[in-house]
């Protein structure tokens, strides 16, 4: 539930708790366990036919449609915005009995240079514009300049933060410095709502994945993110099931629902029903709404329109029929 430029959540933001290592220091994943669990997903959930469609549906309004590119311009984010306000041709719409429904994306995801064009653009709608901060993708500059990233970023009229941890810090098991730096960046985003990006492609063992997880949501992340999409290895499943596993363990112990974002590397509609079927079964029906979910994707878009093309009209079409904007 949105209302125009901000977001109307269900539930309590979450405010953080006090550092206390002792919630976490105790736990360790066991890799084969959850790779085994993770391998099961698409052979045990089957969705077809008009089932299919909805969930499709429902992944669109989670997407963070995102470009972040060293050849971004003006116009690009320009035609960006645009599609995320109308992500689906009308005539599909119609087929299906939806052109009343209202369909947007998530967010718009953009470098700090092009939010006040993605502000322009997204006028009229409710989608908030999201950019990526505290030197992305690398994340290694002074706390200092990270902190005057996201203000800047806020003041040029940002609603969402994402943010990149220091992997020393979590690397080197520094936990409460972490914490400190994740609550310094929260501090600094005011109103706005923030995305922790871990980079769990550059993290070593699920166990520092767990317990980075929880350090950032103790410190008052919105959301965590699994990837920035540019480390050799992002989004994955397994990854994301320890992460999923530790909001849960969050919620039972805080009250506070964390909003999860796998980013990188998810392009197929059918990768995003998995998804959405790994936190219905995780996490429940309350987390399968964009104030608690969203994909970081560019690509994604494109292939869940022509899925859906495929489901009104029964053949599969060329992508140039579906651009970007």
């Amino acid at each position: 539930m949105k209302t125009k430029n901000k977001i109307v959540s269900n539930h309590d933001r979450n405010n953080g708790i006090p550092f206390d290592a002792d919630l976490f220091k105790d736990i360790s994943i066991n890799r084969s366990a959850v790779e085994r669990r993770a391998a099961t997903l698409a052979g045990r959930r089957s969705v077809k036919k008009e089932w299919q469609a909805a969930w499709l549906l429902k992944a669109l309004t989670c997407i963070d449609l995102t470009t972040l590119s060293g050849d971004d311009t003006q116009s690009n984010v320009l035609r960006l915005s645009a599609k995320a306000k109308s992500p689906v041709r009308l005539d599909i719409l119609e087929a299906m009995g939806m052109q009343e429904a209202q369909i947007q994306v998530g967010a718009v995801c953009v470098y700090h240079n092009f939010i006040k064009d993605a502000v322009k653009g997204l006028e009229g709608s409710s989608i908030p514009v999201a950019a990526v901060s505290t030197g992305f993708p690398a994340g290694n500059i002074p706390l200092q300049e990270k902190i005057k990233q996201i203000e800047l970023s806020v003041a040029a009229g940002a609603k969402e933060i994402d943010i990149v941890v220091s992997r020393n810090l979590v690397l080197n098991s520094d936990w409460k410095g972490l914490y400190d730096e994740v609550a310094a960046c929260r501090k600094a985003c005011g109103d706005a709502h923030m995305k922790t990006i871990l980079a769990t492609g550059e993290i070593p063992t699920y166990t520092k994945v767990a317990k980075a997880s929880w350090v950032s949501m103790m410190a008052g992340s919105d959301f965590i993110k699994t990837s920035t999409g540019k480390e050799p290895v992002n989004a994955t499943i397994p990854v994301s099931l320890v992460m999923i596993r530790a909001i849960r363990g969050y919620h039972e112990l805080t009250g506070y629902k964390v909003g999860f974002k796998p980013a990188g590397g998810i392009g197929k509609a059918k990768q995003a029903v998995n998804w959405l079927v790994l936190i219905k079964e995780e996490l429940g029906n309350d987390w399968l709404s964009p104030d608690l979910f969203r994909f970081g994707a560019s690509s994604l878009l494109g292939d869940i329109e022509r899925q859906l093309e495929h489901f009104v009209t029964g053949r599969y079409s060329a992508s140039f029929r579906h651009p970007m904007g």
